[in-house]
């Protein structure tokens, strides 16, 4: 019964190589860091999400293990059948407290955070509003909720006006967006959406995941950057990038939404909890960034010594509030090339191209960290320099 299907896939397996759009993983053979070991030799890492450069921390790596001794490995079973351990807790208020939050609740990872918020909380009667450069998990979790959809062109002010016209037919109304729209690397304009969410009577929903850790004066996301703690309705993040790169997810935000998602949210529901290694390591990392903002400065000294030379080199680079600096080629072809000649070089980074970025959009997303050291920056750019010279991508 498989043959049929196998023909159908082997044939669409065949054309998408063909395009030059097959995507291969590349094994890494060392701790994630700056630098990493990849085929046999080390290369500088520039396409990890180690905002913090944190990945690799002693002191992450030292409470995962105290945490494992001290409440084993796994929890083998759901919150809601089996519980939870008290350091769960203590991670949730620590994550609230970052935020300026009410509560918190974790999930597996912030796919799961994004996949279940909607549809405990809204129904066919309300309205959802989303950005249209929104993540994947957010699209998938508005597709499991029955409410209204709208979707606004990506940070358009005018056009999300409109749609909160329209969605006063509905009963309740939620915005949707990225805090940092991860190929682009722009901040959505909180201050505005917030701004049009009280006249309009709306709640706001942001997806921290490329925010928090980056944005604001000592890394504690958007609502920091536009001074608006505590005041945004929903925030879903994860433990995956910023904060010591592992797995997990959370939503943080008004006391009674939170109440509501433990109550309902299926992938909280029915999905393991946290091990207590995870969970260990997410609350030395809240407790490292209370004692100090000094690597969030490190990164925002890198991003901009990164982007410097980049645009010195003549590098049509798309203008970014965050550490994703986005190396426009628009070619899928020439991207997935200049990714492999940069792996010669010592540069590990991906080629992005369509239906990752629209058509026509392709190109190399350079992920900053305060973990790369300036030699390591410069190293980058020159092999940026010298491979962008070799295609003719600048002069």
């Amino acid at each position: 019964m498989y043959g049929k299907i196998k023909e159908y896939l082997q044939h669409e397996l065949a054309e998408i190589e063909a395009a030059g759009l097959y995507k291969r993983e590349r094994i890494i053979a060392s701790p994630q860091r700056a630098e990493i070991e990849v085929a046999g030799r080390k290369v500088l890492n520039f396409c990890a999400n180690n905002y913090l450069g944190l990945s690799d921390n002693p002191r992450l790596i030292e409470a995962a293990k105290k945490a494992m001794d001290a409440r084993g490995y796994g929890m083998s079973s759901v919150r809601f059948i089996c519980g939870c351990q008290d350091i769960h807790k203590e991670l949730e208020k620590a994550i609230a407290d970052y935020f300026g939050t009410e509560d918190t609740i974790l999930y597996a990872a912030c796919f799961d955070a994004n996949g279940g918020v909607f549809e405990p909380l809204f129904s066919e009667e309300d309205a959802i509003i989303s950005d249209s450069l929104n993540h994947a998990s957010i699209i998938d979790g508005v597709r499991l909720c029955k409410a209204v959809r709208y979707r606004y062109a990506n940070a358009d002010m005018g056009e999300l006006e409109e749609c909160l016209k329209k969605a006063q037919a509905q009963r309740f109304r939620i915005i949707v967006t990225d805090g940092v729209f991860s190929m682009d690397g722009n901040a959505a304009p909180l201050d505005r959406i917030c701004a049009l969410a009280e006249k309009y009577d709306a709640l706001v929903m942001v997806d921290e995941c490329h925010s928090a850790g980056v944005l604001g004066e000592t890394g504690r996301g958007i609502t920091e950057l536009y001074d608006l703690r505590g005041q945004v309705d929903i925030l879903t993040g994860t433990l995956g990038k910023a904060f010591g790169g592992a797995v997990g997810g959370f939503t943080t935000g008004r006391r009674e939404i939170i109440d509501m998602l433990r109550q309902r949210s299926r992938p909280y529901l029915f999905s393991n909890s946290l091990p207590p290694a995870v969970v260990g390591a997410g609350i030395e990392t809240f407790k490292m960034l209370a004692e100090s903002h000094e690597l969030h400065d490190r990164l925002v000294a890198n991003v901009e010594h990164f982007r410097a030379g980049m645009m010195a080199a003549g590098f049509d680079i798309k203008p970014t509030q965050s550490a994703i600096c986005a190396v426009m080629l628009y070619d899928a072809k020439l991207s997935q090339e200049f990714a492999a000649k940069l792996q010669d070089e010592g540069v590990f980074v991906t080629g992005f191209y369509y239906p990752v970025v629209p058509k026509g959009q392709a190109r190399i997303r350079v992920q900053v960290s305060a973990g790369h050291t300036i030699e390591q920056l410069d190293r980058c750019i020159a092999a940026f320099t010298k491979v962008g010279k070799e295609l003719n991508v600048i002069k």
